[in-house]
C-alpha cells in the first residue's frame, strides 16, 4: 500500500522560510527523501527478521511484539507535537537532531545484547523518527517555494517511503538470511550518514514562536503504552492479571485526561473541533483501520510462513513481493478514479477488496503452496493503495487551509496507532488460540469485518470532497 506514513503533519514555519534559509533544492529533497525512506524501512524492515530475534535473544510472543510496537508506538504518540517542535527549533535543526538519534539508536538496536536493550533502542528509534517525519516534509517546502516544483518535490519525496514500504519486508529477511538480523538495523547507518553529510549544505531553518501541549503529550504516551502493554500482556498472561487489569485501568484514566485537556487547553495538540466534520471522523477510523489490516497481516503472515511452513527469512520475505508490486500503479489508478468518480468510489472498492482478500485468507492452510498465499495477500496490498490517496485528499479537503498540517498529523497518527494495536491484538489471538492457524484466522476475520464497517462509514459521506465543516 502507499506509504504508512505518507500523511505527515506539516510545519507552518516552511512557508515563512526566507530565501536564504532554502538551500540547493536537489540537496534539499536528497537529504529529506533519505530520511523518510529510513523512517518507513523501520516500520517494516524488522518484522520478517522476527522468528531469527526470537530464536537469538528469545522473549517468546509478547517481546516479539513490543519489537515492532516499541518503534510504532512512540513514533505515533509523539507525531502530533512534533510538527511544533520543529517549529520552534527549525526544520533543519530539528531534522538533524532526529537523524542523529535515530542512528544512534539503529547502532544500539544491533549490538543489542539482550531482548530489553533491543526494544528500548526501538522506542528511541520510534521517537527520532516522529521528530524526523515533520522536519523532512517542511524540508520539502522550505526548498521548492514554487507551488509546482513543491509538487513535483513532494511526489519524490513519497516515492522514498511507498519503495521502502515494498522493501522493507524483502530486505530483512534477506539481510537476516545472510548476514543476520542485526544488519537490519545496521543498514541505516550509511544512508544516515548521507542523510547528514546532505544536510551539512542546508543552511538553519528558521525559528517560530510554538506552544507545546506538555499535558497532552504526557497523557497521550501514557494512553498508548499502558494500552499496548495491556493487549500485548493479557493475550500472554491472561487479562485477569492484576498488572495488565491496572494497565487497562490506567490507559482509561490517561485518555479521559487527554481529552479534557485537548479540551480546556489554550493550545492543544489535538483540537477536538476538527472532529465536528464528518470527513475528519470518518478519514481517522479508515486509515486506523487500513494500517491494522496490513501491518496486522504482514506480522501474521511473517510468523505463519517461518514457524508454521520452515520457510527461511529470505524466502518469507520474497513472498511480499507480490503484494507491493503493483502499489504505485495503483496509487496513480486511484488519483485518476478520484478526479473522475470523485474520491469515495476508489476509497470504497479498496477497503472491500481489502476486506475480500482478507476472507480469501481465511482459507489458508497448513498445506497451502506458498505461492497461493502470496497471491492471496495481493488484494490486501492493492486494497490500501487504492484508498490512501483519495482518503488523504478527501480529508485535506474537508478542512481549511491553515488546519491541514494538523488534520494530515491526525490521520497519520491514527494510523500509526491502527498498526500497533494490530500487532498487539493478533499477536494476543496467537498467543490464546489452540493453534497457530486458529489466531490467525480469528485476526483475519476481524480484520476483515473492521474493513466491512468502515466501508459502511464511508458510505455516509459527501459524493465530492467538499468542505463540510468549519473547524
Amino acid at each position: 500500500m502507499k506509504s504508512p506514513l505518507e500523511s505527515a503533519p506539516v510545519s507552518d514555519a516552511v512557508d515563512a522560510a526566507p530565501e536564504a534559509a532554502r538551500g540547493g533544492s536537489r540537496t534539499v529533497l536528497g537529504a529529506a527523501l533519505l530520511g523518510f525512506f529510513l523512517i518507513s524501512l523501520d516500520a517494516l524492515i524488522v518484522t520478517v527478521a522476527l522468528p531469527d530475534i526470537g530464536r537469538s535473544l528469545g522473549g517468546g510472543m509478547s517481546g516479539l511484539q513490543w519489537v515492532v510496537d516499541g518503534y510504532t508506538l512512540l513514533f505515533a504518540a509523539l507525531m502530533l507535537s512534533a510538527g511544533a517542535l520543529s517549529d520552534r527549533i527549525g526544520a533543519r535543526q530539528a531534522y538533524g537532531g532526529g537523524l542523529v538519534l535515530f542512528a544512534l539508536a539503529s547502532a544500539a538496536c544491533g549490538l543489542a545484547p539482550h531482548l530489553g536493550v533491543l526494544v528500548a533502542a526501538r522506542l528511541v528509534q520510534g521517537a527520532a523518527a516522529a521528530v524526523m517525519m515533520p522536519a523532512s516534509l517542511a524540508l520539502v517546502r522550505q526548498g521548492f517555494p514554487d507551488q509546482a516544483k513543491r509538487a513535483r518535490a513532494i511526489a519524490v519525496w513519497t516515492v522514498g517511503g511507498a519503495v521502502a514500504v515494498a522493501a522493507g519486508p524483502v530486505l530483512g529477511g534477506a539481510l537476516s538470511a545472510s548476514v543476520g538480523w542485526r544488519w537490519i538495523f545496521f543498514v541505516n547507518l550509511p544512508a544516515g550518514l548521507l542523510a547528514l553529510a546532505l544536510l551539512t549544505r542546508v543552511p538553519a531553518s528558521p525559528q517560530l514562536p510554538a506552544r507545546l501541549d506538555g499535558i497532552g503529550q504526557v497523557t497521550a504516551v501514557v494512553t498508548m503504552g499502558a494500552l499496548t502493554y495491556g493487549v500485548i500482556e493479557g493475550g500472554d498472561q491472561g487479562y485477569g492479571r492484576p498488572a495488565v487489569v491496572v494497565s487497562l485501568l490506567v490507559a482509561a484514566a490517561a485518555a479521559a485526561a487527554f481529552l479534557a485537556a485537548q479540551a480546556k487547553g489554550a493550545h492543544p495538540m489535538l483540537p477536538l473541533a476538527l472532529f465536528r466534520s464528518r470527513v475528519v471522523a470518518v478519514s481517522l477510523v479508515v486509515g486506523f483501520m487500513l494500517n491494522a489490516a496490513y501491518y496486522g497481516g504482514v506480522f501474521l503472515f511473517s510468523l505463519y510462513l517461518q514457524q508454521e511452513r520452515g520457510q527461511s527469512a529470505l524466502h518469507a520475505g520474497l513472498m511480499f513481493i507480490p503484494m507491493t508490486a503493483l502499489v504505485a500503479v495503483v496509487n496513480l489508478a486511484s488519483a485518476q478514479l478520484a478526479a473522475l468518480f470523485g474520491p469515495r468510489v476508489p476509497m470504497i472498492a479498496g477497503q472491500l477488496l481489502g476486506a475480500a482478500g482478507l476472507l480469501a485468507l481465511l482459507t489458508v492452510g497448513a498445506h497451502t503452496p506458498v505461492w497461493v498465499v502470496a497471491a492471496l495477500m495481493v488484494p490486501v496490498g492493492l486494497g490500501g493503495a487504492l484508498t490512501v490517496p483519495a482518503l488523504t485528499a478527501m480529508l485535506l479537503d474537508a478542512v481549511p487551509a491553515d488546519r491541514a498540517g494538523t488534520a494530515a498529523a491526525v490521520l497519520n497518527t491514527g494510523r500509526q496507532v491502527g498498526g500497533a494495536i494490530a500487532v498487539a491484538v493478533f499477536g494476543a489471538l496467537l498467543a490464546g488460540a489452540d493453534t497457530f492457524l486458529a489466531g490467525m484466522r480469528g485476526s483475519m476475520l476481524i480484520a476483515a469485518a473492521g474493513l466491512v464497517l468502515t466501508t459502511g462509514a464511508t458510505l455516509t459521506l459527501p459524493r465530492a470532497g467538499r468542505r463540510d465543516a468549519e473547524t
